[in-house]
């Protein structure tokens, strides 16, 4: 599946619209994210079941501001329209690789509790 460019008119129902996201902000003047790119790119070919996606922060302040992006590139999973994941730094493909396959092996409905049971304050 081809690498998706988010906006500020798309984020919200893509996010919505897909169970696994995986969401790359980054800029054009940004050395590690230039370096993290193709690897982004790469693994995405071997996920088909995994929707891959980039926010341009240099033209989407909007959307960075709403996830407090204060450094780049920072990486960011959504599973079934939870954060999961959200991390500055570009990763070597092996750990990209392996940081996926924790992700989509995470007991979704046991995470949705978790997330209950803190802002109850029962955790």
């Amino acid at each position: 599946m081809a690498v998706v460019t988010l906006t500020q008119d798309n984020f919200e129902s893509t996010v919505a619209d897909n169970p696994f996201v995986v969401v790359d902000f980054w800029a054009p003047w940004c050395g590690p994210c230039r370096t993290f790119g193709p690897v982004f790119e790469k693994v995405s070919e071997d996920h088909d079941d995994i929707v891959f996606a980039k926010v341009n922060t240099e033209d989407e302040q909007q959307v960075a501001a709403h996830f407090r992006i204060r450094s780049i590139p920072t990486l960011m999973i959504f599973r079934d329209q939870v954060i999961i994941f959200s991390q500055p730094g570009a990763l070597p493909e092996g750990s990209f690789r392996e940081l996926l396959a924790k992700a989509g092996e995470l007991d979704m409905d046991k995470v949705r509790a978790d997330i209950g049971d803190q802002q109850t304050g029962t955790a």
